[in-house]
């Protein structure tokens, strides 16, 4: 009784206990990291606030360059909000406010000094819901290229062939490149995304939930599409279907709650999890 009293008076002074006493916020288990060669993307100490409520909780990780990177976890968690943070799409977002450190090959992201533009041509976006131009698919294609000022027909339509190629879209769409893009299917449309978001040669690209609106026969396109763009490009990909993420990624990263709980090897992370709240993740207890 006398401790319990001693507590509550320590609360109502403003005075925080300490660690182990009663009143105490349980103590967080350290994040499971492990380091990856070549990193492209380095994440440090990094928080993220829309207004006064914090959304990420000092994320650290280093994301490797040309493979596969999947980000996992429950709704709510953060993982779209880190994502997007990678390329500045929250700046959109009233209120938001970053600390700590996010460097894309060694230049901070959030820098005053970086072109917002030119970091989202390095840094492309696919996302949740697909979203063609009401153009052509041709237009849509080497919008990007017109906006950064091409204009040479030679070049659009090489980049137009080449980012349909690299889609897998080309063969299906070659003899009617005027045509709408809103005609195309669901899977064609996302696939168009992709195309475009190439057409600007990339480094990074970024997928959120890119599948999460299609079909099991166009999911299982866009995932060949995703595991063959490693080759030239680093892939991170938000996903709610672990399933997904065991077959595409080679490195998984699981967040909860706005922190991130580890970051392992994916055949690792759904077979020997290092932490027990991964663990309870992927075996169904929460999420």
């Amino acid at each position: 009784m006398e401790e319990t009293l001693n507590s509550t008076a320590t609360l109502q002074a403003g005075v925080a206990p300490e660690a182990g006493q009663p009143g105490a916020a349980p103590e967080s288990e350290a994040p499971y990291l492990i380091e990856v060669p070549d990193p492209i993307i380095a994440i440090k100490d990094f928080n993220l606030f829309y207004g006064h409520k914090q959304a990420l909780h000092n994320i650290t990780v280093s994301i490797p360059r040309k493979t596969v990177t999947a980000f996992i976890g429950p709704s709510g968690c953060g993982k779209s909000t880190l994502l997007r943070s990678l390329n500045r799409m929250n700046d959109l977002v009233d209120s938001v406010t970053a600390q700590g450190s996010l460097t894309l090959d060694g230049m901070e992201i959030n820098s005053g000094a970086v072109d917002v533009i030119e970091l989202r041509r390095r840094v492309g976006m696919v996302f949740q819901s697909y979203n063609p131009f009401p153009k052509s698919i041709y237009e849509n294609v080497v919008y990007g290229l017109r906006i950064a000022g091409v204009r040479e027909r030679r070049l659009l339509h090489e980049a137009a062939e080449r980012s349909l190629r690299g889609a897998a879209l080309w063969d299906e769409v070659k003899d009617r490149l005027n045509d709408p893009a809103l005609g195309l299917s669901g899977g064609q449309m996302q696939r168009l995304c992709i195309a475009r978001a190439i057409a600007v040669n990339p480094e990074v690209i970024l997928m959120d939930e890119p599948c999460s609106a299609l079909d099991p026969i166009a999911t299982a396109r866009i995932e060949d599409l995703i595991f063959e763009l490693q080759n030239d490009y680093t892939v991170i990909i938000v996903t709610h279907n672990m399933q997904q993420a065991a077959r595409v990624s080679k490195y998984t990263a699981f967040l909860y709650l706005g922190e991130l709980i580890e970051f392992n090897e994916t055949d690792i992370t759904f077979t020997h999890p290092e932490r027990r709240k991964t663990q309870d993740y992927i075996t169904g207890r929460f999420g």
